[in-house]
C-alpha cells in the first residue's frame, strides 16, 4: 500500500502539491516511484524557467523505464532539489521529502483542479 499524505494536493499524473503561501512545492507520490522501481537519475528545469499546468517539465529515469513529470501548476521555477542530480535514490527513499521543484505560482486557482488525498487513494484503488 502506497503512503499517502493528508494536507497535499495530487495531480492525475501522480504528482504531490504542498502549498506554501504563493509557493507549489512539487514531488512524485510514493506510489509513482513505486511503480518506477529504483530511481536513476532526475531531469530537473532551471531556475526562472516558466512551466505549464499538465505540461511536461523534466523526468524521472529509472532502470524499468522514463517517466515525465507534468506540471501541477504554472508559474516560475525558484528553486530545484539539487540533491536529487547526485542522489536520485531520495525519491524512492521518501518521495514526499524528496521534493523536486518549488515554482511560485502564477494562478493559484489551478490547485482547485487537484485532487486530495482521498481523491488520489481512490484514483490509484487504494
Amino acid at each position: 500500500m502506497s503512503k499517502i499524505l493528508d494536507g497535499l494536493k495530487y495531480s492525475e499524473s501522480h504528482e504531490w502539491v504542498k502549498v506554501e503561501g504563493n509557493i507549489a512545492v512539487v514531488g512524485v507520490s510514493d506510489f509513482a516511484q513505486k511503480e518506477m522501481g529504483d530511481i536513476t537519475y532526475v531531469d530537473m528545469p532551471e531556475v526562472d524557467d516558466e512551466v505549464s499546468a499538465g505540461e511536461e517539465f523534466g523526468a524521472l529515469e529509472s532502470v524499468k523505464a522514463s517517466s515525465e513529470l507534468i506540471s501541477p501548476v504554472s508559474g516560475k521555477v525558484v528553486e530545484v532539489n539539487g540533491e536529487l542530480e547526485d542522489a536520485p535514490e531520495k525519491v524512492n527513499e521518501d518521495a514526499y521529502a524528496a521534493w523536486i521543484i518549488k515554482v511560485e505560482m502564477s494562478d493559484a486557482s489551478e490547485l482547485d483542479a487537484l485532487m486530495d488525498a482521498a481523491g488520489y487513494k481512490a484514483q490509484i484503488g487504494e
